[in-house]
C-alpha cells in the first residue's frame, strides 16, 4: 500500500532524542541548554558541551532542526578541556578588572590539576592580590554571566590585541586568510580562545588559587575525580623543567608559536632546529655524567616514559654517551620478559592487558638482573608475540665496567626491582614535557603532540589508520595513569623530549591522515580538533632534522633505527 503524501503546514517546533530514548518538542530557537535542563539526564559529570548529530557544539547552540543530543560531561575529555578553557578565560576577566595594567600568562599544566601562570612575566602576587582575584571570579561565578561568542572583523581583533598588549596573538593571526575572527566576551572582556566555551559562569565554581613559585596555579578539578580538586602537590623537579625550557625558548628566540612563524619565513629554520637538537645533547650528556659519576656504584639504569615520549631513541642516545665515557652500555628489553599468553591478564572488555605489571614476569626478570650484577651467566628469553610464549634466546654475562639499560613503562615501578640493591639502580623518566603554546592564554597540550607523533608513526610502521591510533587512544592515556604517571617521581631525572619545532614538522604528515577520518565518527571529533590547533603552524619540511633525533623515530629516517652498540 503506498502512503498517502500531503501538504502540511511549517513546523513551529522541533523535537531533540537523547540517548535514553526520551524525546522533547521545543520551539525553533531553543538552545541545546535550555532542552537538557529540561530533560536533566543522569549525567556522570557536569554538564559541559553536547554531541549534536554527533558534532560537538556549544550549550548555547540554537537549534533550529530536529537532532539527536548527547550530552558531554567533566567525565570525557573534551568536557574537561572547554571546563579549563572556560575557567582561564574567567581568570582573564577577573584580572583585567583587579589589575587592569598586568598581564596574566598560562603557562604549563601541574599533575594534580592545574595551570601555573604568572603576572608580567614573574612579578609574585603579594597575598592580599591574590585574595582579591580570587574574590572577583568567584563574584564573576556568582554572578552567573554570559559568555559570548562574536564575530569581530579581523582588523579591529588585531587591533584589541596590539592595544593590549598581546603582540603574539596579533601576530598569529596577521596571515589569517579570513577576514573576520571568532572571540569569546565576558563582562566586556574580549579575547581568543581556541575552542569551545560554557554557555556562562556559573558553570565554574569549582577552582582555587594557590602561590607557587614566581606566579600562581589556577587549579582545577580532573578528568578522573571530576567533582572535586586533588590535594596540592609540589613538583620541584617538574617546574626545573618548565623554567630550563623557558630559557632554551629564550635562547632560541621562538617564545611562541608566532615567533617559530617568523622564524621559519626569515630563513632561521635550520638554526632553530640545530639549538633545539643541541640542548637535547646537552640533556643527555648530563644525564650520562651523573651516571658515571656514580660507577662503580650504578649498575642498572631503568627507563621509563609515557607512550610516544621517544623512550627508544633516548636509550640509544644515551647508550652512546656512555660508550664516550668508557661504559659499556647492555640493553635488556623488557617485553621479553612477558609471562606466557594463557597467563596474561584481560582488561574489562577482554582483552589481553599487556600494560599491567601482572604481564611481566617478575621473578625472572629479578633473577635474571641479580645474576648478570654477580657476574654469572644467563640465557636470555626471547618473547614471541605471534605465539605467545617465550623462546630461548642468546647467552649474556657482563663485566664490572657493564651498565644494563632497561627500557619499559614499568621501569620506575619498584616492584620491578625489589630485592635488588637500591643504590646501584638509577631511574629516567622520559616525557614530551612542555610545548610551545600559542600564545599566552592557549595552551597546547603535550599529550596532543605525542598522539600525533603516534598517528604519524603509526601510520608509517604499524599501517595503523589515524582512525586506529585515536580510537586506542584513550586506553592508551589510562595506562599511563595506571602504571606510569604514579611512579615519575621514583625518577632520579627528568629527560623532556619536546622539541620546540616538532609540530611544524608533523604538520604535513599528520594533516592527510586526520583528513581520511570518516565525517560524523568519534574519531573525526578528535581529528577536527587537532587540525584547528595545527592550521596556526607553518609547515617545516623534515630534510633538515638531524638523523639521530628524537623526532625522526616517529617521522622516519633514523640512523639509529638498527644501532645496537651493546650488541659486540
Amino acid at each position: 500500500m503506498s502512503q498517502e503524501i500531503s501538504l502540511a503546514p511549517l513546523r513551529k517546533e522541533i523535537q531533540i532524542v537523547l540517548p535514553d530514548g526520551r524525546a522533547f518538542n521545543g520551539p525553533k530557537g531553543t538552545t541545546v541548554e535550555a532542552f537538557l535542563k529540561a530533560a536533566k539526564p543522569e549525567l556522570p559529570g557536569r554538564l559541559m558541551a553536547v554531541l549534536v548529530n554527533g558534532q560537538l557544539r556549544e550549550l548555547s547552540l540554537s537549534l533550529q532542526n530536529d537532532s539527536t543530543l548527547e550530552p558531554v560531561t567533566m567525565a570525557d575529555s573534551d568536557g574537561v578541556r572547554i571546563y579549563r578553557r572556560s575557567l582561564s578565560f574567567l581568570l582573564i576577566a577577573a584580572a583585567a578588572e583587579v589589575f587592569p595594567d598586568d598581564t596574566i600568562t598560562v603557562h604549563h599544566s601541574m599533575p594534580f590539576g592545574g595551570y601555573y601562570c604568572e603576572r608580567n612575566g614573574g612579578r609574585r602576587l603579594p597575598d592580599e592580590d591574590l585574595d582579591r582575584l580570587r574574590r572577583r571570579m568567584r563574584q564573576l561565578v556568582e554572578a552567573d554571566l554570559p559568555i559570548k561568542q562574536v564575530k569581530v572583523p579581523l582588523t579591529e581583533a588585531l587591533e584589541l590585541f596590539r592595544d593590549g598588549g598581546d603582540q603574539e596573538k596579533a601576530d598569529l593571526f596577521a596571515k589569517r586568510r579570513k577576514d573576520y575572527l571568532k572571540l569569546y566576551e565576558l563582562n566586556g572582556v574580549r579575547d581568543y580562545f581556541h575552542g569551545f566555551m560554557v554557555p556562562s559562569t556559573g558553570y565554574l565554581d569549582l577552582f582555587e588559587l594557590h602561590h607557587y613559585s614566581d606566579g600562581f596555579i589556577l587549579q582545577f578539578p580532573r578528568r578522573r575525580e571530576p567533582d572535586i580538586l586533588q590535594p596540592f602537590e609540589d613538583e620541584p623537579r617538574l617546574v626545573k623543567v618548565f623554567r630550563d625550557y623557558d630559557e632554551w625558548l629564550s635562547i632560541i628566540g621562538v617564545p611562541s608559536v608566532a615567533a617559530l612563524n617568523r622564524a621559519i619565513r626569515a630563513g632561521r629554520t635550520q638554526e632553530v632546529i640545530l639549538v633545539a637538537e643541541a640542548l637535547h645533547n646537552r640533556q643527555l650528556a648530563s644525564i650520562a655524567a651523573d651516571i658515571a659519576s656514580q660507577q662503580p656504584r650504578v649498575r642498572l639504569v631503568m627507563i621509563s616514559g609515557p607512550s610516544s615520549a621517544g623512550k627508544t631513541t633516548f636509550s640509544k642516545r644515551l647508550a652512546i654517551q656512555l660508550v664516550a665515557l668508557g661504559i659499556r652500555p647492555v640493553a635488556i628489553p623488557m617485553d621479553n620478559y612477558f609471562v606466557e599468553r594463557e597467563h596474561t591478564p584481560r582488561d574489562a572488555k577482554g582483552d589481553y592487558n599487556f600494560e599491567v605489571l601482572a604481564a611481566v614476569d617478575l621473578p625472572l626478570f629479578r633473577q635474571q638482573i641479580t645474576a648478570l650484577l654477580a657476574g654469572e651467566s644467563i640465557i636470555q628469553p626471547q618473547y614471541n608475540f605471534h605465539t605467545g610464549h617465550r623462546e630461548q634466546g642468546p647467552s649474556l654475562e657482563i663485566g664490572p665496567e657493564t651498565v644494563l639499560l632497561v627500557e619499559g613503562i614499568h621501569g620506575l615501578n619498584p616492584r620491578l626491582v625489589e630485592g635488588l640493591p637500591h643504590d646501584c639502580i638509577y631511574r629516567v623518566f622520559v616525557s614530551a614535557l612542555t610545548q610551545l603554546n600559542l600564545d599566552k592564554h592557549n595552551r597546547v597540550p603535550t599529550t596532543d603532540t605525542r598522539m600525533l607523533r603516534r598517528i604519524v608513526r603509526d601510520a608509517a610502521r604499524r599501517g595503523y589508520s589515524a582512525v586506529d591510533t585515536i580510537h586506542r587512544w584513550p586506553s592508551v592515556r589510562l595506562g599511563e595513569k595506571n602504571h606510569i604517571f604514579p611512579f615519575q617521581n621514583n625518577a632520579n631525572v627528568f629527560f623532556n623530549s619536546a622539541l620546540v619545532y616538532e609540530l611544524s614538522v608533523l604538520k604535513p604528515f599528520a594533516q592527510p591522515l586526520l583528513l581520511l577520518v570518516e565525517p560524523g565518527t568519534p574519531e573525526r571529533i578528535e581529528a577536527n580538533r587537532l587540525l584547528a590547533f595545527m592550521q596556526w603552524f607553518d609547515a617545516i619540511e623534515p630534510d633538515g632534522i638531524p638523523s639521530d633525533s628524537i623526532l625522526r623515530e616517529f617521522v622516519g629516517g633514523s640512523i639509529l633505527e638498527s644501532f645496537e652498540p651493546w650488541q659486540r
